[in-house]
């Protein structure tokens, strides 16, 4: 499943009709009004979201509900799922200099804030200033400068190459009103009454369910559907039971026999999407402080080739994980950009107890009586952290723990809360975690590879590694970095050459060890809205709490009811 996703605990009970408490808490039934629920031209959005929402509209903020994509828009759309040309939004235009180390774009005219104020490119200027002055906030990393050419055209300059920056750039970062931000700490105001150029507004606000509302001045015509509720239930269980009672429209994550949601739950149907490439999470690195069995290579591999990842699928995953490459490049969206020097494109889908064995063997270990490996009088035994209540990948820790005892290794799972997980795994106090390497802002393996295997993205032992926690360094990994993050992306020769440079070194050290793609599964009505996305049209990322790609979505549908 998802990084940290809401739905990292499965549901886990059998559908039943919704209880009168439930039909109480939601307002909606299929006939219900507007304001109160799935009316032909009211969506109901259920994201995972259990208690109370606290209102917080501010796209800076890390406890933010919402509005991003739907009430703030960006210069363009970027999303992780296509490598379409970016969609334009409040920008039309973009183009790079030679050098990568000036942009230019132009911005839509004609464009109104929702409070009928004029957009102009001293708002593009103010958010992306804003961004530098508040490094706190500023999570795309803006290094450059941004001045108004005119009231339609910005230029942003850097004093380094840049291309690789463009994604972030122009797509994540939403542009917000001068003349309402310059009285606003974007650190700590929550925003509660949103003004933004997007398709929706805020409408109503109540701490179990709020509504974004169409708006009918936006720039591209206003959306066909023209409320959103987002509602509060109280976990899983709730929202699987909705979804059988047909009281909301669009939910992400797991419910009870997933492959077959159109016979189980009339009226939906659902898309799975491999995006988050689930991995066991090495401290690797012994200069840096790493100890323990793997950080040997060898132990590394021999896990790798001792997975039956078919049986892990059906046990673990209900049939929504899928193939993973060694390189972590996708294999379905970046399967191009794998070098054809890896000869082993895919990780193999059962285990080969003999490569196993030559693996450890030609590494100094032998088998005990008891039937594990050792080496040097110690035994090869690794502890997996996992955080408790996270029922699918602890299912995977189980399974993998009886796959690796059949080839001699023994695997120990360590349960502990979210916050302690966290602490361990980005201070480097584990051997293994289970996990998923995230994408970056847009369909580029760069991304992945610049977050978790460059140096200057970890640290030593004890100190709190930004991204690239398995301590991973490597000079010609780097190298190959730097020159990527110079090279425009147009380039596609060069770029491929620096590819094979890092796919070549990662799969070889195996600093993560790949498990499988997770499916990220969301569940949609399609009787009553048309336009969805589907894997032949994936125009947008499908889970209901991506921001900005459900604001594509919501602009995509339509009630079918018209």
């Amino acid at each position: 499943m998802s990084l940290k996703s809401p739905w990292r605990k499965k549901a886990g009970v059998a559908v039943a009709s919704l209880s009168v408490a439930l039909l109480a808490l939601t307002g909606c039934s299929s006939s219900s009004s507007a304001d109160g629920g799935s009316s032909g031209a009211t969506l109901v959005a259920y994201t995972g979201q259990a208690g109370d929402y606290q209102i917080n509209f501010n796209p800076y903020s890390p406890t933010n509900i919402g509005g991003v994509g739907t009430i703030f828009e960006s210069l363009f759309f970027v999303t992780q799922v296509n490598s379409d040309p970016y969609k334009p939004l409040l920008g039309t235009e973009y183009s790079w200099n030679d050098d990568g180390t000036e942009l230019d774009v132009t911005l839509r005219d004609g464009v109104t804030w929702s409070d009928g104020e004029a957009f102009s490119a001293d708002d593009v200027v103010y958010t992306f200033t804003m961004l530098t002055d508040v490094p706190a906030i500023n999570g795309i990393g803006f290094d450059g400068v941004v001045e108004k050419v005119d009231d339609t055209h910005v230029t942003f300059t850097f004093e380094h190459p840049a291309f690789v920056d463009g994604p972030n750039i122009l797509g994540k970062a939403p542009i917000v009103p001068e003349h309402i931000w310059k009285d606003i700490d974007p650190t700590t105001d929550v925003v509660g009454d949103p003004v933004g150029t997007g398709a929706y507004t805020l409408g109503n606000f109540k701490p179990q369910a709020f509504t974004l509302t169409a708006n009918p001045d936006y720039w591209d015509g206003e959306p066909k559907v023209k409320t959103v509720r987002y509602l509060s239930l109280s976990g899983n269980t709730a929202g699987a039971d909705a979804l059988a009672a047909g009281s909301i429209d669009w939910q992400t994550g797991p419910v009870p026999d997933i492959e077959n949601i159109s016979k189980t739950y009339p009226g939906y149907d659902a898309i799975t999407v491999p995006m988050n490439q689930m991995a066991l999470l090495t401290c690797s690195n012994t200069d840096l402080g790493c100890t323990g069995p793997q950080t040997d290579p060898a132990v590394r591999k021999a896990i790798y080739y001792a997975i039956d990842r078919d049986q892990l699928n059906s046990l673990a995953f209900q049939g929504t994980a899928s193939d993973v490459s060694p390189t972590f490049a996708l294999p379905e969206a970046q399967g191009d950009l794998i070098s054809d020097s890896i000869k082993e494109q895919i990780a193999p889908d059962t285990p080969d107890t003999d490569k196993v064995a030559t693996i450890l063997e030609d590494a100094g270990y032998t088998k005990g009586s008891d039937g594990i490996y050792a080496k040097d009088g110690v035994k090869l035994s690794l502890t997996v952290e996992v955080v408790t209540g996270w029922t699918d990948y602890i299912t995977a820790i189980d399974t993998m723990t009886q796959q690796l005892e059949d080839v001699g290794i023994e695997l120990i799972a360590s349960q502990s809360s979210w916050n302690e997980w966290t602490n361990k795994k980005s201070k480097g106090k584990f051997e293994l975690v289970i996990d998923s390497l995230g994408q970056g802002p847009a369909n580029d393996p760069y991304y992945l590879y610049n977050n978790y295997f460059s140096t200057t993205n970890t640290a030593e032992v004890g100190k709190a590694a930004p991204v690239n926690i398995s301590r991973y360094s490597d000079k010609a990994v780097d190298d190959a970095l730097a020159i990527l993050k110079s090279t425009n992306p147009d380039d596609v020769d060069a770029r491929q050459e620096q590819f094979d440079i890092i796919q070549k070194k990662i799969v070889e050290d195996m600093p993560y060890i790949p498990i499988m793609t997770g499916g990220t599964t969301s569940e949609f009505n399609v009787e009553k809205f048309t336009g969805w996305p589907t894997l032949d049209n994936l125009y947008a990322f499908p889970a209901v709490w991506q921001s900005p790609d459900n604001a594509e979505v919501f602009k995509a549908l339509k009630p079918t009811a018209e």
